[in-house]
């Protein structure tokens, strides 16, 4: 077993005993099993990680036997000079705040209390590294009080997380790289689901789907860049296209209207070495209020974007609400109409689609999930959209995924891919619904795509290749000729084959045509004439 297999095995391992513990206390498949699960795993991550860097910064700490008695040695001065020498992605931690510290803890009265103001101590000193912020300003810190969510024996509690917490550490993985803590992060919020827990499908992207993203999007070496995602999630969509870029080359930003997805996008950052862009991640209403703004108060532009909208929501409280002078020119499209039933059937991403092309930069890119029937819609908001993706010179292709790529929805979906450079046409439009294994899951159908399957679709993206009945490649005046369809299908050359034939085998052919048929005819007229003796012989009766 590789070192890096043993220690996804023992991380896994580490989340099913925290898991084992709510379910021995009442919590299991509870909503609030996931605030506590993630939580305490983000303090385990967090402490692990200052450890780790302590010992890096202090050899005296990495050889000494006890280390935790060797950091409390430190005066006060001392310690703030070493605080100051750590990375400014690591939280700051007293000593008071170790595992080891509660675990030495335990036995005191009260302890849940000790353990609840540990978190909440951390989160408050550790507010202006760690904090999202809402759209109206306010910060929601890293910790709660976990403990109140167990009705009985709460000390006993916060006890069994512990000591599950002190047999195990991160130390020896903080090497590791994106792979995986994607790995990590799926299993981490795997078992929740279920409406009980919180819908999976809003948190979480296909990594197949964020792979082709981020690599159609991102085929060159670029830095100092922004990337933004207006329906974050968990944040998998930038995850996956910030180590495509580079962490350490690119700054994200995101606005989601959940607060659940916004405290996971917010441990995946962590995870994945993009603290530095924490204070960007808000918890709002992207299309009613759009809170990322320059100084001049209008809307900011982005490098890069990527997008797995919600398809439908009903949006009719605040539908009104939008029709503003400063909305016009981002809603260029117009509004979906309201339904008079089924309002919660309401389509909203065209309007994500809009907002999108309004905050890419001049040089900007952006990838954006759709239902394929988007790219085909004669009438409406969707085809204005597509025409004025064509008169912009911003399309740059279109993705036609498998059916049921996403498990949790049978609606086919394509991938939009925009780029404002792209004014010279040259669009690849790609049909990889024949592509793909189907499995269960659960209950539901879902198609996989093998690596090699993903790298055919991105290297003949990339590559700009046309292939049969696979993608072809169009110019704008293309694309308009056929009233703005982007489906790849519509472009494909009907096949017409041609075998070459002898005089005599054509009519040897033609014989047996008319032989054929004269049988046939034969056979026709002997059914007319049974027919019509069965009739002669139907009687009226009872």
């Amino acid at each position: 077993m590789t070192t890096t297999i043993q220690f996804e095995k023992q991380t896994k391992n580490l989340i099913d005993d925290l898991k084992s513990v709510c379910a021995n206390y009442g919590l299991g498949n509870d909503g609030n099993e996931f605030k506590i699960i993630t939580q305490v795993f983000l303090y385990k991550f967090l402490n692990d990680k200052f450890v780790h860097e302590v010992k890096q910064l202090d050899d005296k700490i990495a050889k000494a036997d006890n280390w935790e008695a060797v950091l409390r040695e430190y005066n006060e001065n001392d310690y703030e000079m070493l605080m100051m020498q750590m990375s400014e992605s690591t939280a700051r931690l007293q000593p008071k705040h170790f595992i080891s510290s509660l675990f030495e803890r335990q036995n005191e009265a009260n302890f849940s209390d000790i353990f609840d103001n540990t978190l909440l101590d951390i989160a408050k000193e550790n507010s202006a590294l760690f904090s999202v912020i809402t759209e109206g300003g306010e910060k929601i810190i890293l910790f709660e009080n976990i403990s109140k969510y167990v009705t009985d024996k709460r000390d006993d509690f916060c006890k069994a997380i512990i000591n599950k917490l002190i047999n195990f550490s991160f130390e020896n993985i903080f090497h590791e790289k994106f792979d995986f803590y994607a790995t990590i992060f799926e299993y981490l919020i795997s078992d929740y689901n279920t409406n009980s827990g919180g819908k999976y499908a809003e948190y979480f992207t296909p990594h197949a789907v964020a792979k082709i993203m981020a690599r159609c999007l991102v085929s060159e070496n670029v830095s100092n860049v922004t990337c933004y995602d207006p329906s974050a999630g968990s944040g998998t969509l930038l995850m996956n296209l910030a180590h495509q870029i580079g962490e350490d080359k690119c700054t994200v930003y995101s606005q989601d209207i959940s607060q659940k997805s916004s405290n996971l996008l917010r441990l995946n950052l962590i995870l994945n070495d993009l603290v530095h862009s924490i204070p960007n991640i808000v918890k709002g209403n992207t299309i009613l209020e759009p809170y990322h703004k320059d100084k001049n108060g209008r809307l900011q532009q982005f490098d890069y974007i990527v997008s797995n909208p919600p398809f439908k929501l009903d949006f009719s409280d605040y539908v009104e609400d939008l029709d503003s002078k400063e909305n016009h020119e981002r809603f260029f499209a117009g509004m979906p109409n309201i339904p008079k039933a089924k309002k919660d059937s309401m389509a909203i991403y065209p309007l994500f689609v809009q907002h999108i092309m309004y905050s890419l930069t001049a040089k900007g890119k952006a990838a954006i999930v759709v239902p394929t029937g988007f790219i085909t819609a004669q009438s409406g908001i969707e085809r204005k959209i597509r025409e004025q993706m064509v008169e912009r010179k911003m399309l740059r292709g279109v993705v036609s995924m498998p059916s049921n790529i996403f498990a949790t929805t049978g609606t086919n979906v394509s991938i939009l891919f925009l780029d404002k450079e792209n004014t010279k046409g040259d669009i690849v439009l790609m049909d990889a619904s024949k592509l793909g294994t189907t499995v269960k899951e659960g209950k539901n159908q879902k198609t996989l795509l093998s690596p090699q399957e993903e790298d055919y679709i991105i290297d003949t993206f990339n590559q700009h290749e046309a292939k049969e009945d696979f993608s072809v490649v169009v110019s704008y005046d293309d694309i308009k000729a056929k009233n703005y369809s982007l489906s790849a299908g519509q472009y494909f050359k009907v096949k017409i084959e041609y075998t070459d034939i002898t005089a005599k085998e054509f009519e040897d052919k033609m014989k047996t045509f008319e032989t054929n048929l004269s049988s046939l005819f034969e056979e026709s007229k002997t059914l007319e004439m049974e027919i019509q003796n069965n009739l002669k012989g139907l009687k009226h009766g009872i």
